[in-house]
């Protein structure tokens, strides 16, 4: 175990090197024959190295990365963050054949299991009633057809968090891929989804911790989100969007592209119109395209509603809590019951569904 922590620590240090990508980073191990033994390479020798200047060899020789290192290792034990490099068995396995996967990521949340299918969801930041309505009946549709998906996208406003929440709303795994370190999360109003996500999904990056959300930061985010999954779907975006470089990197992946039509004219149908014309996205308008294209074979499985609900520990406690006639608010139940807030929400959500409760305006929750 020791050996295992020590080598990471190594990884973390050649990780945090301003200018070594994810290529690059790669090349010096192999070259090296190791990662500890990048940092005891003499400078000529790293310069003989194919694409290793000047520059970055005097950054690699003149600080000290290993206490950055440390930093980062204490922050995940503290906050139970998995740390993963490219050469071990936990690293997503659709992400580790892109040539330009990230040495190593952070992850918080559920593992990334390879026999669940893994669907990207991206767009807008404008989405439309349209764009949001389609996610809604798509991941539906994807749960009732029996398909083990999870739903991927990047947190940010638009398409994307309508996305988490669809997943969320009907208990379907959703993984958020960031553009900065697990510290924060960007837009700070996605939190309280964020928190919610990591009970049957996860948050991913390939950031440290510090790591602000640089406008360059979503760019390599979008690869990861591409690298992850097997389908990628756009669902709106104008000619320019950033969902369109997120489409382009699945192409170079080789995964599936897919694209929701929309009207002529429509400002945020014009990327997808143009994807779908170009042949580098099949349209989609349904699960069924994405079954077909897939060669996804469905279920079918009927949804029905227990009779009797068994209910967990913990969401006996919250049910204790509740009368016959009396509304309790979210606050109230994490006081009495003592439970965290996110843990709260999840738990809430699934008495909900379960015909267990209903929430009404104000954050009332009623006993049904």
């Amino acid at each position: 175990m020791e050996n295992t922590s020590h080598t990471k620590r190594d990884y973390l240090a050649l990780w945090a090197v301003p200018g070594i990508g994810s290529i690059t980073s790669r090349k010096l191990i192999a070259y090296a024959g190791g990662v500890k033994e990048v940092f005891k390479l003499k400078k000529g020798e790293l310069l003989k190295i194919p694409g290793i200047g000047n520059q970055l060899v005097d950054v690699l020789k003149s600080t000290d990365y290993f206490r950055k290192a440390d930093e980062e290792l204490e922050f995940a034990q503290k906050y139970k963050i998995q740390i993963s490099t490219i050469f071990e068995d936990e690293y997503p396995a659709r992400l580790k054949q892109c040539e330009d996967a990230p040495l190593l990521i952070f992850t918080k949340g559920q593992p990334i299991e390879t026999q669940k299918k893994y669907v990207a969801i991206v767009g807008t930041r404008s989405a439309t009633a349209y764009g949001k309505d389609f996610c809604n009946k798509l991941i539906e549709d994807l749960k009732e057809r029996g398909h083990e998906a999870i739903i991927v996208s990047g947190l940010a406003y638009g398409i994307d968090i309508a996305a988490h929440k669809a997943a969320l709303k009907i208990g379907v795994g959703t993984i958020g891929v960031l553009a900065h370190g697990l510290d924060t999360i960007y837009p700070a109003q996605h939190r309280k989804t964020a928190a919610e996500m990591i009970e049957t999904g996860g948050l991913i990056t390939e950031f440290m911790h510090g790591t602000f959300p640089d406008k360059n930061n979503f760019v390599r985010r979008n690869r990861i989100i591409a690298g992850l999954s097997d389908a990628v779907i756009v669902v709106e975006s104008n000619v320019t969007g950033g969902a369109l470089i997120t489409a382009e990197l699945a192409v170079s992946y080789n995964r599936d592209v897919f694209a929701l039509p929309g009207r002529t004219g429509d400002k945020y149908s014009s990327g997808c119109n143009n994807l779908i014309k170009t042949n580098r996205a099949a349209l989609i308008d349904s699960v069924k395209d994405l079954e077909y294209q897939m060669g996804w074979q469905t279920e079918n499985k009927p949804v029905q509603r227990a009779l009797f609900i068994e209910f967990t520990e913990e969401e006996k406690t919250v049910m204790d809590l509740f009368t016959d006639i009396k509304p309790i608010t979210i606050d109230e139940i994490c006081r009495q019951s003592e439970l965290p807030m996110p843990k709260v929400s999840a738990l809430l959500l699934n008495l909900e569904f379960a015909g267990a409760i209903k929430c009404m305006p104000g954050k009332l929750f009623y006993k049904m």
